[in-house]
C-alpha cells in the first residue's frame, strides 16, 4: 500500500508539472525554449536583465520561464518533459539520472563551497560534525547539500545511518529549525544567508575543503539534439550575465532583492559567496560527479549504479 501511495504521489506530481509548464517537449513549438529556474542565482539575474529574451527573440525563439522551489523538483520537470533546460547543484542530476531523466550536462559554474553549510542554532551545544551522531538533521533530499552532509559525516567518522535525517523542503526545514524540532539544518544560499542574518544561525561546517558545490546547467537530450544552436546561445548569454553580476555586485543585488523579498544584507552576503562564469563540462568535473553517484549508491540512496558519462555531451562519452 505504501509503495502504491508513493507511485500515486509521483504520478500526480508529474501531471501537475506538465499542466503547469505546458505540453511535453515533443508537442512544443520548436521556437520555444522552456527554462526551469530557482528564485536565486545566475538564471534569476539573467531573467531580470532581459538580455536572453531579447537575444533569442532576434533568432525567432521565445523564452518561457518556469520557477521551481529546488533542484530535485526542477529535474523532475525535465524528466516528464515540461522544461528543456535548467540549473541545479551537484546532487540533483545524480538522483534524476537514476530515475531515468534524459538529461545532458552542458556547462557548469566554478566551485562555490561556502554557498552551502550545516547550520545549528546559535546557542546549540553542538560544536563539531561528530556531535551530530544521534541528532536530527534536516535537508532537502537529492539537493546539493545532501552530498555535503554525506562527506562531512564521512570525514568525522560518523555513519550516515547514525544520524536521523529528516527530508524537508527549505521552507519546512526553516520552520522546524526555528521551532527547535531539528538539531541542525543543511542548506544553501540564500536560505543559508537568511538563517545566519535573521536567526543568528551558526555555521557548523560549510563545503570548503570538502566538496566543490558546482552549479550545473542541464538540457534535455531531445532539445539539445534538435536545437544545439539555441543552447549555445543560451550558454553564451548566461556567461555574459555571470560576468556582469561579478563586476556589478551591487547592481545584481538590486535585481535580486525584490525577487527574493529578503533584506539587503542577506542578499549581499549570498551574492558574495556565488561563483561566476560558465565553462563547458570537463572530464574532471564528470569524474567528481561519478564520485557523488558512487557514494549515493553505496548508501542505497539511489537504486542503481550509474555511469555519469551517459549524461555527458557526445564529445565526452
Amino acid at each position: 500500500m505504501a509503495a502504491l501511495s508513493v507511485r500515486f504521489l509521483r504520478s500526480a506530481l508529474a501531471l501537475c508539472l506538465v499542466l503547469l509548464a505546458g505540453a511535453p517537449a515533443a508537442a512544443q513549438d520548436a521556437a520555444t525554449l522552456r527554462i526551469g529556474f530557482q528564485k536565486y542565482g545566475t538564471l534569476t539575474i539573467l531573467k531580470a536583465l532581459g538580455t536572453l529574451d531579447k537575444k533569442q527573440a532576434e533568432q525567432g525563439v521565445a523564452i518561457k520561464w518556469i520557477e521551481f522551489p529546488a533542484g530535485p523538483q526542477l529535474l523532475e520537470g525535465l524528466n516528464v518533459g515540461s522544461i528543456d533546460f535548467g540549473t541545479v547543484g551537484e546532487s540533483p542530476p545524480i538522483f534524476a539520472q537514476a530515475a531515468g531523466a534524459p538529461l545532458v550536462y552542458v556547462g557548469n559554474e566554478p566551485p562555490a563551497p561556502e554557498s552551502e553549510a550545516i547550520l545549528v542554532p546559535k546557542d546549540s551545544p553542538i560544536r563539531s560534525v561528530a556531535d551530530l551522531k544521534g541528532k536530527k538533521v534536516a535537508l532537502n533530499k537529492g539537493s546539493n547539500v545532501h552530498y555535503l552532509l554525506v562527506k562531512h559525516l564521512e570525514k568525522a567518522g560518523v555513519a550516515y545511518r547514525d544520524v536521523n535525517v529528516a527530508y524537508l523542503t527549505p521552507a519546512d526545514a526553516r520552520a522546524a529549525f526555528e521551532r527547535g524540532s531539528v538539531d541542525a539544518w543543511v542548506i544553501w544560499d540564500p536560505f543559508q544567508a537568511a538563517a545566519e542574518q535573521q536567526l543568528g544561525a551558526r555555521v557548523l561546517a560549510d563545503g570548503k575543503g570538502v566538496v566543490n558545490n558546482y552549479q550545473f546547467f542541464l538540457a534535455s537530450r531531445d532539445y539539445l539534439d534538435r536545437q544545439p544552436q539555441v543552447i549555445k546561445t543560451l550558454l553564451d548569454e548566461i556567461h555574459k550575465g555571470d560576468l556582469w553580476a561579478r563586476d556589478n555586485q551591487q547592481a545584481s543585488v538590486d535585481l535580486l532583492q525584490p525577487v527574493l523579498g529578503l533584506e539587503r544584507p542577506v542578499v549581499e552576503l549570498a551574492a558574495r559567496r556565488l561563483a561566476y562564469g560558465v565553462t563547458p563540462v570537463t572530464s574532471q568535473v564528470l569524474d567528481h560527479q561519478q564520485e557523488i553517484a558512487d557514494a549515493f549508491y553505496a548508501l542505497k540512496l539511489i537504486p542503481r549504479k550509474l555511469d555519469v558519462r551517459q549524461a555527458a555531451p557526445a564529445e565526452l562519452q
